[in-house]
């Protein structure tokens, strides 16, 4: 770790106080920054590969709106193939270089039948049925303690200030609970109505173990998704990957004004 932060430190202008994690489809956000400096993962010692399409792989420093924030372009899933501790390594490394409050992004299957795809997501809670957590293992209680609270997940203060921006942009922003399944096989049909029983609103492939991870260093995250398809069962038609990152580009504007303008606030 020492290694990676020590060669990006030498590549940036400033610290950036806030991280973006661009979800599938999502990475078109990035050319709105100004100033930049981009860091390819496989430019960067130690840092993990991102191989999913949809996904470019590129760290990215920039200004917008005046503050200089930390975009990855891009994140690592666990049904890659990485053990779940190389999944959550680039945002301990964005701990470390100074990053306090994070956006995570991502697309994800709807589930509540209020939703329809194109839509964005506030998420207010997470239920992990992957089984993975992120912090199994020896602790460092300089990183964080042994037993993480989770009480304030996504940060309450966060969601108000997004869902005032919403109404200022006159944009609709639903909320749920988000459900992490490891993937990369799409949900059976059966496991949609028992996550419905369980009370999730959204489904996905990745999120949680970023959160997890940087709820232990003390970050406050913002989690936001984007809803690209309904899950399995819901409506009378196969997934596909395409389809995410298609619905992902259609909603890029709407996404990233709304983004921008927390940025801005927070």
């Amino acid at each position: 770790m020492k290694e990676t932060i020590n060669f990006i430190k030498t590549k940036i202008k400033s610290i950036p106080k806030i991280g973006i994690i661009l979800g599938s489809g999502l990475g078109d956000f990035a050319t709105n920054l100004t100033d930049t400096v981009e860091l390819n993962y496989k430019d960067i010692p130690n840092f993990p590969q991102s191989t999913v399409k949809g996904h470019d792989g590129k760290l990215i420093f920039g200004k917008i709106k005046d503050k200089y924030i930390v975009v990855m372009k891009g994140r690592i899933h666990f049904y890659e193939g990485y053990d779940i501790k190389d999944v959550v390594f680039p945002v301990k490394i964005l701990s470390k270089i100074g990053v306090k409050k994070l956006i995570v992004t991502n697309a994800a299957g709807g589930l509540n039948t209020d939703f329809n795809p194109g839509d964005l997501m506030l998420i207010e809670d997470h239920i992990n049925l992957a089984g993975k957590n992120p912090l199994i293992g020896p602790n460092d209680e300089s990183d964080g303690p042994r037993f993480l609270d989770m009480t304030n997940c996504y940060d309450k203060d966060l969601i108000e200030k997004s869902q005032k921006i919403a109404n200022e942009l006159d944009q609709k922003l639903q909320k749920g609970i988000y459900m992490y399944f490891s993937g990369p096989s799409y949900e059976t049909a059966a496991e949609v109505r028992m996550a419905r029983i369980l009370g999730a609103d959204a489904v996905g492939m990745s999120t949680v173990p970023e959160v997890i991870v940087a709820r232990h260093r003390g970050i406050k995250v913002l989690g936001i998704s984007t809803i690209t398809n309904m899950g399995t069962g819901v409506l009378d038609k196969p997934l596909d990957h395409a389809e995410v990152v298609e619905v992902g580009k259609e909603v890029s504007d709407k996404f990233t004004k709304l983004l921008t303008n927390i940025i801005e606030v927070i």
